[in-house]
């Protein structure tokens, strides 16, 4: 337990239930009432972001989240194999479970795993991933315009956005925050 006058960002708090991790807060001391703490907050189990008070007397219980590095094995239909890079235990998760995470996963790739008692909360991916083209359609010529762009299949079947001059078969360096063309591999 703690008291809310020492929350910091990145900390994962108990709080109704839920398990959240604090983006941003400030302590405000309005020039009439007691002072109180604004927080935004992430829900590690739902994804969503919520705003709450809390006033300053309050004690909040920290979350202890366990982060497992592993390595994506294999997928086999909804189901997406990992396995713990000390212990070489295997971990099964689901497409649900995954998210549009899923579409950054390729074999060997070295994610970290975030567990609270048990239970799994999520992937954190690497910055960028290398992934290769299966298919885009070929530049057409005389479009010229500035940072023109297509469309292009990476092997996961990620849709991407990539400049007129990347070819099929050819790999690249996608974005896992926002799923952008960083560049070529």
């Amino acid at each position: 337990m703690f008291n809310v006058n020492d929350i910091k960002n990145g900390m994962t708090i108990l709080f109704e239930d839920n398990i959240y991790t604090v983006l941003e807060f400030s302590h405000v001391k309005p020039g009439k009432g007691a002072a109180f703490v604004q927080a935004k907050l992430k829900n590690l189990r739902t994804g969503s972001i919520v705003e709450k008070r809390f006033n300053s007397g309050v004690k909040l219980e920290k979350a202890m989240i366990e982060k497992k590095n592993m390595q994506f094995l294999y997928a086999t239909g909804d189901s997406y194999t990992f396995m713990d890079n000390n212990t070489y235990e295997q971990l099964e998760l689901t497409s649900a479970q995954l998210g549009d995470d899923k579409y950054y996963l390729k074999d060997g790739l070295e994610v970290i795993i975030t567990v609270y008692q048990g239970e799994v909360l999520g992937v954190i991916l690497p910055e960028k991933v290398e992934l290769q083209i299966i298919a885009t359609e070929p530049a057409v010529k005389g479009n010229t315009t500035n940072n023109a762009q297509k469309d292009a299949t990476v092997e996961t079947g990620l849709m991407v956005r990539v400049p007129l001059f990347i070819e099929q078969g050819e790999v690249i360096v996608v974005s896992t925050k926002d799923g952008s063309y960083a560049s070529r591999a």
